[in-house]
């Protein structure tokens, strides 16, 4: 699944999960809901990135 960095604008609305450098699950990680074209927030540690969670995408 595609990761997204901080700062980078969300192509699609959704739930946002922070992911660790290489994808894996953050104890205690940030959660988010985003619009599309909004920026993405900041990560509660450098190098953490966000992905989407599963089946909360949206175009709209």
């Amino acid at each position: 699944m595609e990761t997204y960095k901080p700062g980078e604008k969300a192509p699609d609305s959704g739930e946002l999960v922070e992911v660790g450098p290489r994808g894996g699950k953050v104890e205690g990680g940030r959660r988010t809901v985003i619009e599309r074209g909004e920026r993405i927030p900041p990560s509660s540690e450098e190098g953490n990135q966000f992905k989407y969670k599963r089946g909360s995408k949206t175009t709209h």
